[in-house]
């Protein structure tokens, strides 16, 4: 049973700055690829980050040198660092979980950016 639970979103001004946090209860951690996809108001979800095992990196060209992701194995958690975040920042974003051929979603937690 994996799950998935998500915090850190809310309200932000565009410029600022919000932590997203997932903790993920699952046996495969360290072999996981684990991130953050996010789904706005009648657009598809799409990948924001994701860190693999070996702590490589992946971003989205529209958040690259914005947002930070990073994995702590001991404590089984990522987090989602955003700075300057823009109005089209606003979404649901999903911890994604990706271990053994099998894909996991959180609940998601709501971000939203003001101009």
């Amino acid at each position: 049973q994996v799950q998935l639970v998500e915090s850190g979103g809310g309200l932000v001004q565009a410029g600022g700055s919000l932590k997203l946090s997932c903790t993920a209860s699952v046996r495969t951690f360290s072999i996981a690829t684990i991130g953050w996809d996010r789904q706005a108001p009648g657009k598809q979800r799409d990948l924001v980050a994701q860190i693999s095992s070996d702590g490589s990196t992946n971003y989205a060209d529209s958040v690259k040198g914005r947002f930070t992701i990073h994995r702590d194995k001991a404590e089984k958690t990522v987090s989602l660092q955003m700075n300057s975040l823009k109005p089209e920042d606003t979404a649901v974003y999903y911890c994604n979980y990706k271990a053994l051929g099998l894909t996991y979603w959180g609940q998601g937690t709501q971000v939203t950016v003001s101009s």
